[in-house]
């Protein structure tokens, strides 16, 4: 195995599927691959790592759709129209964590394709990201930024016991998956308490010190000096977090959404702000998106909007094509699979 890969299994803790992908139902070694991709380099380093396999690049959703007939696999698009087109199509490698459209394609569970994606592989950038807004607001950067713009010396301009230290704070993550250990274990390199909640049966990390089942949420809220959303668009969290929650939360609290717009209620975050029960909002995903220009939460002092780019860094794009390309060469060889999505639950 391509060392790189071994180490990066190793750093974001990736999961093997529990058997080989040859067992599954309709698995046969693929003769054609339709891929996303724009540069004949990133198409050949495909070719390198499955030699005797056809891969055609597809810029866009139209190509893809154009290409699809005959393809046993699909790497980086997963469109209801594609899938219907696509009646070999046996293997679906998403270029995103985010499962949720996919899965819920019913012919994609249907027809019991496999579909893996990227989950733990942005972790370490979602997670300084989350960080990153909750120290702007505890050092006062949300205001002392717009104050160096007016070249403005004021040190009144944000109160002094605002600026919170946070060695002992509680901070609650919403969702403990891969970017929620990530999160938590930095969280703790700065002195923080963290508890947590989480829908599967896992071992409690050494950094966290209390994991919970979603419907303790709002006990744990109660305890929390900042609540990170890490968790997938499901069902159960969809508007997951409401005036009840925020209102279950420490008076002048933080929270921070790097999980999915649509499990705030915008309405009852931009009270819950207005009222001063929460002391500032990070946001990185909102709904709709773009937010539009004439929505509140724009305008309120307290809020950080960040245009859902939490995901992104200088290393995060290597680390997803390396994933894609070691599951590419899985899949041929009919190995087990990293990352595999349970398109039952969506993620």
């Amino acid at each position: 195995m391509n060392p790189a890969v071994t180490s990066m299994i190793a750093e974001l803790d990736l999961k093997e599927a529990p058997r080989p992908v040859r067992e599954s139902q309709g698995w046969r070694k693929p003769r054609r691959i339709v891929v996303r991709a724009e540069s004949p380099a990133r198409l050949a380093a495909f070719q390198q790592v499955a030699p005797g396999v056809e891969f055609v690049a597809a810029k866009d959703e139209a190509a893809a759709l154009a290409l699809i007939a005959d393809a046993d696999a699909l790497i980086g698009f997963c469109e209801p129209d594609i899938v219907a087109a696509g009646k070999r199509l046996r293997w679906i490698q998403l270029f995103t964590a985010g499962a949720g459209p996919c899965s819920a394609i019913p012919e994609v569970r249907q027809r019991g394709i496999v579909v893996t994606n990227m989950q733990r592989i942005s972790g370490p950038e979602i997670a300084e990201h989350s960080l990153a807004m909750l120290l702007a607001f505890t050092r006062g950067l949300n205001t002392w930024l717009p104050q160096q713009k007016q070249a403005r010396w004021d040190q009144s301009a944000f109160p002094m016991p605002s600026m919170w230290e946070l060695k002992d704070r509680t901070m609650l993550v919403v969702g403990l998956g891969g970017i929620g250990t990530e999160l938590a274990e930095r969280a703790r390199g700065l002195g923080m308490r963290v508890i947590a909640t989480r829908a599967s049966v896992a071992a409690k990390p050494s950094f966290v010190d209390y994991v919970g089942k979603p419907d303790e949420l709002l006990k744990l809220a109660g305890q929390a000096d900042v609540v990170v959303n890490c968790t997938p668009l499901l069902p159960t969290t969809e508007k997951l977090f409401d005036a009840k929650f925020f209102a279950a939360m420490k008076p002048g609290g933080y929270f921070i959404n790097v999980g999915r717009g649509k499990s705030v209620v915008q309405d009852d975050l931009v009270a819950a702000l207005r009222s001063g029960q929460l002391a500032g909002a990070g946001l990185d995903v909102t709904e709709p998106e773009p937010l539009p220009a004439d929505h509140p939460l724009w305008q309120l002092p307290n809020v950080i909007i960040t245009p859902h780019v939490a995901a992104t860094s200088d290393r995060v794009f290597a680390r997803v094509f390396l994933l894609a390309q070691e599951n590419t060469r899985r899949y041929v060889a009919g190995e087990r699979l990293l990352s595999v999505v349970d398109t039952a639950r969506g993620y």
